[in-house]
């Protein structure tokens, strides 16, 4: 899967903060990107919610909550944007958990084959099992080391 680095002092800090505010409206924190970009500092969180997803008023009182919160914490030096948004309908599968969650949607996996190279499949995700993700391809289950996929993605069923 797409390498996550090991998160920045400040970056961690944000999530302490920002991930009891998102998780208390029932929703889950999938992304916290803090860069300094052209336009200054910005604070990216992508936001969803296990079953139905979200929506502009769920991503509006998020960003009213934490942007209040990061007002009283004042975790940051000088100012920020704050940007919230939902992952999207063809949404990255980053944590292995994401498979599990996602059961039953069109997804597309790449991974690399064991003598080189690499292989895309898309189908249906079935979870996992043991270190394996499992994808129901044309109706035939199949099973590719978790460890191995290294983009991973829902797709939109027509």
């Amino acid at each position: 899967m797409e390498p996550r680095g090991p998160a920045s002092k400040q970056e961690q800090r944000l999530r302490d903060i920002v991930e009891p505010v998102v998780r208390s409206e029932g929703l889950m924190l999938v992304e916290l990107n803090w860069r300094r970009e052209s336009g200054g500092q910005v604070l990216r969180l992508i936001v969803d919610r296990r079953e139905g997803g979200v929506n502009l008023d769920d991503c509006t009182t998020i960003s009213r909550q934490v942007s209040d919160l990061l007002d009283v914490e004042d975790p940051i030096n000088g100012a920020f944007n704050l940007e919230v948004s939902s992952p999207g309908l063809t949404r990255k599968l980053k944590a292995p958990e994401e498979f599990d969650l996602f059961a039953g949607r069109l997804a597309k996996l790449t991974f690399s084959e064991p003598g080189g190279g690499s292989r895309t499949l898309k189908g249906v995700l079935k979870g996992t099992m043991g270190d394996d993700v499992l994808i129901e391809v044309k109706g035939k289950p199949r099973a590719v080391p978790l460890a191995a996929v290294a983009k991973a993605r829902l797709e939109i069923d027509l």
